[in-house]
């Protein structure tokens, strides 16, 4: 039976796996590692939290020893934690290449040490950097244009390193733009919806023809789930296959589901190194693990919309102060299922 590891089970991709794990047969115990900062919830892990197979930490995964302490105890680590805000990282590059790229080290050294049967690092499209035309492939060079993307681009190549050096049965993912409910309104779709539902205008940059893919973070997460059972060690895997649109085309979906108007979205002026767009192939995925995303798009953006439409106290004073710390559960309740470190 394993025991897994999940690090930053307590965010937005990182909780909807976690709960997807706690139902597999042959996971015997869960335990979650997250620093609880602005994106981390306790809360997003909903009734998961209190699973008699979950234990929860809060820590970071740049403490070594508290690191080294929790992979002795599992035999297998999946690691979403990261700084993962493209605007934020103009201004805290630092901070993103600490986490993602030693943040990532620390935690493969610990897997190393305990000889753990799997290590899923788990990263983005957006290491690729932008494609006028075509697909990535995951033999195509990585270009990332921004300090987020290269902090991650960084920790994929150091990940893959400790399985050529060192034997650590590493897989890599990289993902699409994924959404879902429960995302931080810091990225667009949530913002968006967020925004028009408390009557609030939005904006879009530059001519709004950027190009993403976008993916329900249940499809995601079945994916991730498919490379942690059966992913061959030292191999990476894009995860997509969900729906290309430009940023204009999603707005429009969204002023449709929030029940909006183009009165109440305004043009600026691009940000710096917007990339145009992110394109990749996922049929590798698809013949390997027989994965294939599910989700049909307006389905899932109107299952997003309902969520956030339900639960304004999840997000509504997130549009105060967008770095603000959720209402936690209890620390009392907190050491009833599992553990807690400051």
């Amino acid at each position: 039976m394993n025991k897994v590891l999940v690090t930053g089970g307590a965010g937005f991709i990182g909780s909807h796996f976690v709960k997807r794990l706690l139902q597999a047969d042959d996971v015997a115990t869960v335990t979650v590692l997250d620093a609880l900062t602005y994106a981390g919830h306790m809360e997003n892990l909903g009734e998961a939290f209190f699973s008699p197979k979950l234990t929860f930490v809060q820590g970071n995964i740049l403490d070594a020893e508290l690191v080294d302490d929790l992979a002795r105890q599992h035999t297998a680590i999946v690691h979403f934690a990261a700084e993962s805000h493209v605007d934020r990282s103009f201004l805290e590059a630092g901070s993103f290449l600490a986490t993602n790229v030693f943040g990532t080290q620390i935690l493969l050294d610990a897997a190393m040490r305990h000889g753990l049967q799997k290590f899923v690092h788990v990263s983005t499209d957006e290491v690729y950097g932008p494609l006028l035309s075509g697909s990535a492939t995951e033999f195509d060079l990585l270009r990332p244009t921004v300090p987020y993307a290269a902090s991650k681009a960084a920790s994929d190549l150091v990940a893959l390193s400790y399985f050529h050096t060192y034997g650590v049965p590493v897989c890599v993912t990289r993902s699409s733009n994924n959404y879902g409910a429960g995302q931080h309104p810091e990225k667009i779709i949530p913002l968006f919806v967020t925004r028009l539902l408390k009557g609030r205008g939005v904006t879009l940059h530059g001519d709004g023809g950027h190009v993403r893919n976008w993916l329900h973070v249940e499809d995601n997460c079945h994916g991730v789930e498919r490379v942690l059972t059966d992913g061959t060690p030292g191999e990476v895997y894009n995860i997509g296959g969900g729906t290309d649109l430009t940023n204009k085309q999603l707005t429009e979906i969204l002023l449709r589901l929030c029940g909006a108007g183009w009165d109440s979205v305004a043009f600026v002026a691009d940000r710096t190194a917007n990339d145009r767009r992110y394109a990749m192939d996922c049929t590798k995925a698809a013949a390997a693990l027989g994965y294939q995303p599910t989700w049909a798009l307006e389905d899932g953006l109107a299952q997003t919309v309902d969520w956030y439409r339900k639960n304004p106290h999840r997000w509504a004073p997130l549009l105060r102060n967008p770095h603000a710390q959720m209402p936690a559960i209890s620390l009392r309740t907190a050491t009833q299922t599992g553990t807690t470190h400051a």
